[in-house]
């Protein structure tokens, strides 16, 4: 009997470490990344955040709303903002710390430099945990813009790729 409770003792002790990187069914996230660049004099310089708020369906199905905000300064111009919200749906393979993803998003383009436009596109990328509720992300999206339905045809090929790398939290 005692090394029975013993042996239950140490599964039930083990199993935070094991189950720990797997968010279950109605966790949240919020995830938070940036990039940037500038020319050699630093004359043109672009800053992009980031951010999103999830939540799973399921240990694999991630939805939420995703928000970029750009700004760029350029010699003798006032900055210029730019950004993004989009609706997306993930799919993320594998239970353990390490879990590569693909999905799609749907959206507004709007800002300074850009016609207020919608946006669509596949997305895919990588989540590693780093501790029982945190990881790091990095993600490329396709995004083509549009006006309307029969405008998305035509304009798919007509897209960008975009970038990014951050951290992400589950609570």
């Amino acid at each position: 009997m005692n090394r029975l409770f013993k042996t239950s003792l140490m599964i039930a002790a083990m199993l935070p470490a094991i189950a720990g990187a797997a968010p279950m069914s109605g966790d949240k996230e919020i995830t938070l990344g940036g990039a940037g660049s500038s020319d050699k004099d630093f004359d043109d310089t672009v800053f992009s955040v980031q951010g999103s708020w999830g939540q799973y369906l399921s240990e694999s199905s991630l939805w939420g709303v995703r928000q970029t905000i750009n700004a760029r300064d350029s010699e003798g111009e006032s900055v210029k903002f730019d950004g993004s919200t989009r609706v997306f749906y993930d799919y993320h393979f594998g239970t353990g710390k390490a879990r590569p993803f693909i999905g799609a998003s749907v959206g507004g383009v709007y800002g300074d430099r850009v016609d207020e436009t919608f946006m669509a596109g596949p997305e895919i990328g990588f989540k590693y945990w780093i501790q029982d509720k945190t990881f790091i992300t990095a993600m490329a999206e396709y995004q083509f813009l549009f006006k309307s339905g029969s405008d998305a045809q035509d304009r798919y090929d007509d897209g960008v790729f975009l970038y990014s790398i951050g951290i992400g939290f589950n609570y």
